[in-house]
Protein backbone atom coordinates (compact mmCIF):
# COMPACT_ATOMS: atom_id res chain seq x y z
CA UNK A 1 0.00 0.00 0.00
CA UNK A 2 1.26 4.31 -0.67
CA UNK A 3 0.23 7.01 0.39
CA UNK A 4 -3.31 7.98 0.51
CA UNK A 5 -3.40 11.45 -1.37
CA UNK A 6 -6.74 13.32 -1.71
CA UNK A 7 -7.18 15.43 -4.76
CA UNK A 8 -9.38 18.44 -5.39
CA UNK A 9 -9.90 20.98 -7.78
CA UNK A 10 -12.40 23.85 -7.90
CA UNK A 11 -14.78 25.24 -11.30
CA UNK A 12 -17.26 27.22 -10.92
CA UNK A 13 -19.97 25.54 -10.02
CA UNK A 14 -18.27 21.61 -8.94
CA UNK A 15 -15.51 20.53 -7.52
CA UNK A 16 -13.11 17.93 -8.69
CA UNK A 17 -12.18 15.17 -5.96
CA UNK A 18 -10.40 12.18 -6.30
CA UNK A 19 -8.78 9.84 -3.86
CA UNK A 20 -5.00 7.72 -4.91
CA UNK A 21 -3.64 5.29 -3.34
CA UNK A 22 -0.14 6.05 -4.38
CA UNK A 23 -0.65 6.58 -7.81
CA UNK A 24 -3.54 4.51 -8.62
CA UNK A 25 -6.84 6.16 -8.32
CA UNK A 26 -9.61 4.80 -5.71
CA UNK A 27 -12.64 7.43 -6.23
CA UNK A 28 -13.17 10.11 -8.44
CA UNK A 29 -16.36 12.59 -7.82
CA UNK A 30 -17.52 15.43 -9.84
CA UNK A 31 -19.22 17.23 -6.36
CA UNK A 32 -21.89 19.81 -7.64
CA UNK A 33 -22.70 22.73 -5.84
CA UNK A 34 -25.99 25.03 -6.37
CA UNK A 35 -25.73 27.79 -7.98
CA UNK A 36 -28.57 29.98 -6.78
CA UNK A 37 -26.60 29.23 -3.35
CA UNK A 38 -22.99 30.17 -4.74
CA UNK A 39 -24.60 33.35 -6.08
CA UNK A 40 -25.60 34.40 -2.63
CA UNK A 41 -21.84 34.57 -1.60
CA UNK A 42 -20.59 38.19 -2.65
CA UNK A 43 -16.52 36.92 -2.74
CA UNK A 44 -15.35 33.90 -4.04
CA UNK A 45 -13.49 33.45 -0.90
CA UNK A 46 -16.74 33.67 0.99
CA UNK A 47 -17.96 30.19 -0.79
CA UNK A 48 -14.99 28.26 1.65
CA UNK A 49 -17.80 26.91 4.12
CA UNK A 50 -20.85 25.83 1.99
CA UNK A 51 -18.24 23.89 -0.23
CA UNK A 52 -16.25 22.31 2.92
CA UNK A 53 -19.54 21.35 4.04
CA UNK A 54 -20.86 19.87 0.71
CA UNK A 55 -17.61 18.01 -0.11
CA UNK A 56 -17.56 16.37 3.36
CA UNK A 57 -21.70 15.53 2.64
CA UNK A 58 -20.80 13.41 -0.99
CA UNK A 59 -17.46 11.71 0.85
CA UNK A 60 -19.57 10.42 3.86
CA UNK A 61 -21.90 9.27 1.14
CA UNK A 62 -19.13 7.50 -0.42
CA UNK A 63 -17.84 6.37 2.72
CA UNK A 64 -14.43 8.25 2.27
CA UNK A 65 -13.37 9.66 5.84
CA UNK A 66 -10.74 12.31 5.14
CA UNK A 67 -8.89 11.55 8.28
CA UNK A 68 -7.83 8.31 6.91
CA UNK A 69 -5.66 10.72 4.07
CA UNK A 70 -2.17 10.68 4.27
CA UNK A 71 -1.62 14.19 2.54
CA UNK A 72 -3.91 16.68 0.20
CA UNK A 73 -2.93 18.27 -2.60
CA UNK A 74 -4.98 21.08 -4.92
CA UNK A 75 -5.30 23.10 -7.81
CA UNK A 76 -5.36 26.91 -6.73
CA UNK A 77 -4.47 29.57 -8.16
CA UNK A 78 -4.75 33.56 -7.34
CA UNK A 79 -0.87 33.46 -6.14
CA UNK A 80 2.13 35.78 -7.09
CA UNK A 81 4.58 34.10 -9.61
CA UNK A 82 6.54 31.02 -8.58
CA UNK A 83 8.86 28.81 -9.65
CA UNK A 84 7.79 25.05 -10.35
CA UNK A 85 7.74 22.85 -7.19
CA UNK A 86 5.54 21.54 -4.66
CA UNK A 87 4.70 24.09 -2.03
CA UNK A 88 3.13 22.77 1.12
CA UNK A 89 0.37 25.46 2.03
CA UNK A 90 1.43 27.97 4.55
CA UNK A 91 -0.47 31.42 6.18
CA UNK A 92 1.27 34.04 3.38
CA UNK A 93 -0.55 31.47 0.35
CA UNK A 94 -4.11 31.31 2.36
CA UNK A 95 -4.00 35.26 2.80
CA UNK A 96 -3.08 36.02 -1.03
CA UNK A 97 -5.80 32.94 -1.86
CA UNK A 98 -8.25 34.45 0.28
CA UNK A 99 -7.96 38.24 -0.21
CA UNK A 100 -8.68 38.08 -4.01
CA UNK A 101 -6.26 40.51 -4.76
CA UNK A 102 -4.74 38.82 -7.49
CA UNK A 103 -8.12 37.03 -9.04
CA UNK A 104 -11.27 36.29 -7.85
CA UNK A 105 -12.03 32.93 -9.61
CA UNK A 106 -13.29 29.60 -8.17
CA UNK A 107 -9.50 28.28 -8.83
CA UNK A 108 -8.23 30.74 -5.04
CA UNK A 109 -10.88 27.91 -3.19
CA UNK A 110 -8.41 24.98 -3.83
CA UNK A 111 -5.51 25.79 -1.42
CA UNK A 112 -8.58 27.40 1.44
CA UNK A 113 -10.31 23.79 0.92
CA UNK A 114 -7.07 21.67 1.51
CA UNK A 115 -6.08 24.12 4.36
CA UNK A 116 -9.54 23.04 5.68
CA UNK A 117 -9.02 19.25 5.82
CA UNK A 118 -5.51 19.28 6.58
CA UNK A 119 -6.27 21.29 10.22
CA UNK A 120 -9.34 18.76 10.55
CA UNK A 121 -7.06 15.92 10.70
CA UNK A 122 -3.57 16.99 11.20
CA UNK A 123 -2.34 16.01 7.64
CA UNK A 124 -0.33 17.94 5.08
CA UNK A 125 -1.32 19.91 2.28
CA UNK A 126 0.07 20.88 -0.77
CA UNK A 127 -0.05 22.63 -4.11
CA UNK A 128 1.56 21.13 -7.28
CA UNK A 129 2.80 22.99 -9.95
CA UNK A 130 0.21 25.75 -9.18
CA UNK A 131 -1.43 27.27 -12.45
CA UNK A 132 0.99 30.58 -11.24
CA UNK A 133 4.20 28.97 -12.22
CA UNK A 134 6.67 31.51 -14.05
CA UNK A 135 10.01 29.83 -15.48
CA UNK A 136 10.47 32.21 -18.27
CA UNK A 137 14.49 33.22 -19.57
CA UNK A 138 14.15 37.25 -19.71
CA UNK A 139 14.69 37.46 -23.24
CA UNK A 140 11.59 35.17 -24.03
CA UNK A 141 9.17 37.83 -22.69
CA UNK A 142 10.22 40.97 -24.94
CA UNK A 143 7.28 41.62 -27.27
CA UNK A 144 7.30 44.62 -30.12
CA UNK A 145 5.57 46.73 -27.75
CA UNK A 146 7.40 48.23 -24.88
CA UNK A 147 5.43 48.17 -21.58
CA UNK A 148 3.51 44.82 -23.11
CA UNK A 149 5.71 42.02 -21.76
CA UNK A 150 5.02 37.96 -21.96
CA UNK A 151 4.70 36.06 -18.68
CA UNK A 152 3.70 32.48 -18.50
CA UNK A 153 0.42 31.35 -18.45
CA UNK A 154 -0.13 27.49 -19.34
CA UNK A 155 -1.32 24.42 -18.39
CA UNK A 156 1.51 23.89 -15.97
CA UNK A 157 0.28 21.09 -13.89
CA UNK A 158 -0.53 18.84 -16.91
CA UNK A 159 2.34 20.20 -19.06
CA UNK A 160 4.56 19.68 -16.40
CA UNK A 161 3.35 16.03 -15.42
CA UNK A 162 3.52 15.23 -18.94
CA UNK A 163 7.13 15.81 -19.32
CA UNK A 164 7.91 13.98 -16.52
CA UNK A 165 6.04 10.77 -17.80
CA UNK A 166 7.75 11.50 -21.14
CA UNK A 167 11.05 11.50 -19.48
CA UNK A 168 10.69 8.26 -17.49
CA UNK A 169 9.28 6.72 -20.92
CA UNK A 170 12.64 7.72 -22.06
CA UNK A 171 15.14 6.19 -19.40
CA UNK A 172 16.03 9.71 -18.20
CA UNK A 173 15.14 12.28 -15.29
CA UNK A 174 13.03 15.20 -16.01
CA UNK A 175 15.65 17.59 -15.25
CA UNK A 176 17.79 15.85 -17.62
CA UNK A 177 15.50 16.30 -20.72
CA UNK A 178 14.34 18.88 -23.21
CA UNK A 179 10.66 18.76 -24.37
CA UNK A 180 8.08 20.77 -26.57
CA UNK A 181 4.85 20.45 -24.68
CA UNK A 182 1.75 21.04 -26.43
CA UNK A 183 -2.08 20.96 -24.69
CA UNK A 184 -4.47 20.70 -26.78
CA UNK A 185 -8.01 21.11 -25.40
CA UNK A 186 -10.64 24.13 -25.53
CA UNK A 187 -7.61 25.63 -24.61
CA UNK A 188 -3.77 25.54 -26.00
CA UNK A 189 -0.87 25.68 -24.76
CA UNK A 190 2.57 24.75 -26.23
CA UNK A 191 6.19 25.41 -23.98
CA UNK A 192 9.61 24.91 -24.42
CA UNK A 193 10.48 22.82 -20.95
CA UNK A 194 14.31 22.58 -20.58
CA UNK A 195 16.20 20.56 -17.92
CA UNK A 196 13.37 20.78 -15.97
CA UNK A 197 12.26 24.14 -16.39
CA UNK A 198 9.05 26.16 -18.62
CA UNK A 199 11.60 28.50 -20.32
CA UNK A 200 9.33 29.32 -22.81
CA UNK A 201 5.28 29.06 -23.90
CA UNK A 202 2.83 30.96 -25.14
CA UNK A 203 0.22 33.02 -23.38
CA UNK A 204 -3.16 31.01 -22.86
CA UNK A 205 -4.49 34.09 -20.34
CA UNK A 206 -3.87 37.20 -22.93
CA UNK A 207 -4.62 34.75 -26.05
CA UNK A 208 -1.59 34.40 -27.94
CA UNK A 209 0.03 31.23 -29.77
CA UNK A 210 -1.74 28.93 -31.99
CA UNK A 211 -5.70 28.72 -32.33
CA UNK A 212 -7.25 25.96 -30.10
CA UNK A 213 -10.77 24.71 -30.78
CA UNK A 214 -12.19 27.69 -28.86
CA UNK A 215 -9.93 30.05 -28.71
CA UNK A 216 -8.74 32.33 -31.59
CA UNK A 217 -4.72 32.84 -30.94
CA UNK A 218 -2.57 35.35 -32.43
CA UNK A 219 -3.83 36.76 -35.22
CA UNK A 220 -2.97 39.97 -37.01
CA UNK A 221 -3.49 42.96 -34.90
CA UNK A 222 -4.49 45.60 -37.01
CA UNK A 223 -8.14 43.76 -37.86
CA UNK A 224 -8.75 43.20 -34.47
CA UNK A 225 -7.72 46.98 -33.81
CA UNK A 226 -10.23 48.11 -36.00
CA UNK A 227 -13.20 45.82 -34.85
CA UNK A 228 -12.48 46.84 -31.53
CA UNK A 229 -12.98 50.51 -32.67
CA UNK A 230 -16.05 49.58 -35.23
CA UNK A 231 -18.91 50.18 -32.65
CA UNK A 232 -20.12 46.79 -33.26
CA UNK A 233 -18.52 45.21 -30.26
CA UNK A 234 -18.19 45.88 -26.72
CA UNK A 235 -15.16 44.66 -24.98
CA UNK A 236 -16.90 41.81 -23.41
CA UNK A 237 -18.17 40.73 -26.79
CA UNK A 238 -14.67 40.90 -28.25
CA UNK A 239 -13.12 39.26 -25.32
CA UNK A 240 -15.65 36.05 -26.07
CA UNK A 241 -14.43 36.33 -29.45
CA UNK A 242 -10.95 35.51 -28.68
CA UNK A 243 -11.11 33.56 -25.90
CA UNK A 244 -14.89 31.73 -25.92
CA UNK A 245 -15.72 31.63 -29.56
CA UNK A 246 -12.46 31.62 -31.50
CA UNK A 247 -10.49 28.66 -33.18
CA UNK A 248 -12.31 25.69 -34.53
CA UNK A 249 -16.22 27.45 -33.04
CA UNK A 250 -15.39 30.74 -35.12
CA UNK A 251 -14.58 28.74 -38.57
CA UNK A 252 -16.39 26.36 -38.19
CA UNK A 253 -19.37 26.64 -35.55
CA UNK A 254 -18.22 23.68 -33.67
CA UNK A 255 -15.23 23.08 -31.59
CA UNK A 256 -16.01 19.48 -31.17
CA UNK A 257 -13.07 17.55 -32.97
CA UNK A 258 -15.42 13.97 -33.61
CA UNK A 259 -18.12 16.28 -35.19
CA UNK A 260 -15.47 17.86 -37.62
CA UNK A 261 -13.93 14.82 -38.51
CA UNK A 262 -17.43 13.34 -39.34
CA UNK A 263 -18.08 16.56 -41.73
CA UNK A 264 -14.21 15.72 -43.16
CA UNK A 265 -15.11 12.34 -43.99
CA UNK A 266 -18.40 13.36 -45.46
CA UNK A 267 -16.33 14.93 -48.10
CA UNK A 268 -16.73 18.97 -46.09
CA UNK A 269 -13.31 20.37 -47.93
CA UNK A 270 -13.63 23.73 -46.11
CA UNK A 271 -13.71 21.40 -42.62
CA UNK A 272 -10.80 19.50 -43.87
CA UNK A 273 -9.02 22.77 -45.29
CA UNK A 274 -9.66 24.42 -41.29
CA UNK A 275 -8.53 21.15 -39.66
CA UNK A 276 -5.23 20.83 -41.77
CA UNK A 277 -4.52 24.33 -40.68
CA UNK A 278 -5.15 23.54 -37.25
CA UNK A 279 -2.36 21.30 -36.98
CA UNK A 280 -0.02 23.15 -39.66
CA UNK A 281 -0.50 26.32 -36.86
CA UNK A 282 0.62 24.04 -34.04
CA UNK A 283 3.37 22.19 -35.98
CA UNK A 284 5.15 25.93 -37.04
CA UNK A 285 4.58 26.83 -33.36
CA UNK A 286 6.44 23.89 -32.51
CA UNK A 287 9.53 24.43 -34.96
CA UNK A 288 9.73 28.03 -32.99
CA UNK A 289 10.30 26.54 -29.54
CA UNK A 290 12.74 23.99 -31.38
CA UNK A 291 15.04 26.70 -32.25
CA UNK A 292 14.18 28.25 -28.48
CA UNK A 293 15.71 24.97 -27.81
CA UNK A 294 18.31 25.05 -30.20
CA UNK A 295 17.39 22.20 -31.86
CA UNK A 296 18.14 19.65 -28.79
CA UNK A 297 15.07 17.66 -28.61
CA UNK A 298 14.38 14.48 -26.41
CA UNK A 299 10.40 14.57 -27.58
CA UNK A 300 7.44 16.29 -28.62
CA UNK A 301 4.61 15.56 -25.97
CA UNK A 302 1.26 15.82 -27.06
CA UNK A 303 -1.44 15.67 -24.21
CA UNK A 304 -4.83 17.23 -24.07
CA UNK A 305 -8.34 16.01 -25.00
CA UNK A 306 -7.55 16.85 -28.60
CA UNK A 307 -4.14 14.62 -28.36
CA UNK A 308 -6.76 11.69 -28.15
CA UNK A 309 -7.91 12.21 -32.37
CA UNK A 310 -5.41 10.06 -34.62
CA UNK A 311 -6.01 12.50 -37.48
CA UNK A 312 -4.80 15.70 -35.92
CA UNK A 313 -1.51 13.76 -34.35
CA UNK A 314 -1.14 12.04 -37.61
CA UNK A 315 -1.00 15.84 -39.27
CA UNK A 316 1.54 16.98 -36.64
CA UNK A 317 3.35 13.84 -37.54
CA UNK A 318 3.62 14.98 -41.37
CA UNK A 319 4.78 18.67 -40.29
CA UNK A 320 6.59 18.37 -37.03
CA UNK A 321 7.70 14.47 -36.58
CA UNK A 322 11.14 15.10 -38.24
CA UNK A 323 12.32 17.14 -35.03
CA UNK A 324 11.90 14.63 -32.97
CA UNK A 325 9.91 11.77 -31.60
CA UNK A 326 6.29 12.45 -30.75
CA UNK A 327 5.01 10.94 -27.88
CA UNK A 328 1.49 11.01 -26.93
CA UNK A 329 -0.35 11.49 -23.94
CA UNK A 330 -4.14 11.86 -24.77
CA UNK A 331 -6.16 13.46 -22.44
CA UNK A 332 -4.94 15.64 -18.82
CA UNK A 333 -3.71 14.18 -15.98
CA UNK A 334 -4.30 17.49 -13.49
CA UNK A 335 -5.07 14.88 -10.48
CA UNK A 336 -2.76 12.36 -10.90
CA UNK A 337 -0.13 15.22 -11.07
CA UNK A 338 -1.36 16.34 -7.67
CA UNK A 339 -1.42 12.76 -6.37
CA UNK A 340 2.08 11.93 -7.36
CA UNK A 341 3.82 15.57 -6.43
CA UNK A 342 2.63 14.48 -2.91
CA UNK A 343 3.21 11.53 -3.09
CA UNK A 344 7.38 12.95 -3.71
CA UNK A 345 6.68 15.63 -0.83
CA UNK A 346 5.79 12.89 1.59
CA UNK A 347 8.81 10.41 0.81
CA UNK A 348 11.08 12.70 0.21
CA UNK A 349 12.04 12.51 -3.39
CA UNK A 350 11.42 16.28 -4.20
CA UNK A 351 12.67 18.99 -1.96
CA UNK A 352 9.57 21.18 -1.19
CA UNK A 353 8.98 25.23 -2.34
CA UNK A 354 8.27 27.91 0.51
CA UNK A 355 5.80 29.95 -1.15
CA UNK A 356 6.64 33.61 0.01
CA UNK A 357 4.50 36.09 -2.08
CA UNK A 358 7.05 37.69 -3.41
CA UNK A 359 6.57 36.82 -7.53
CA UNK A 360 9.49 35.38 -9.19
CA UNK A 361 9.27 38.17 -11.74
CA UNK A 362 7.24 42.07 -11.49
CA UNK A 363 9.17 43.46 -14.36
CA UNK A 364 12.70 44.16 -15.35
CA UNK A 365 14.58 46.74 -12.81
CA UNK A 366 16.65 47.74 -15.49
CA UNK A 367 14.47 48.60 -18.01
CA UNK A 368 15.51 52.36 -19.31
CA UNK A 369 12.44 54.91 -17.70
CA UNK A 370 10.67 56.51 -20.22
Amino acid sequence: MGYKIFTLSPGSTSTKLAVFDGEQQLFKANVRHDPDKLKTFARVSEQKPYRVETILENLKEAGIDIADMDAFAAYSGGLVSTPGGIFPVNEKMIEDCSSGRLMEHPAILGAQIIDDFSKRTGKPAYLVNPPDVDEFEDVARITGLKGIYRESHVHVLNQKEVAIRAAAELGKKYEECNFIVCHVGGGLSITAQKQGRIVDGNDVLNGSGPMSPNRSGTVPLLPVVKMCYSGKYTLDEMKAKISKAGGLASLLGTDDAMEINRRIDSGDKWAELVYRAFAYILAKEIGSYACVLQGKIDAIVMTGGVSNDKRFIERIREYAGWLAPIIVYGGDFEMEALASGAVRALSGAEALQEYTGIPVWSGFDFEPAE
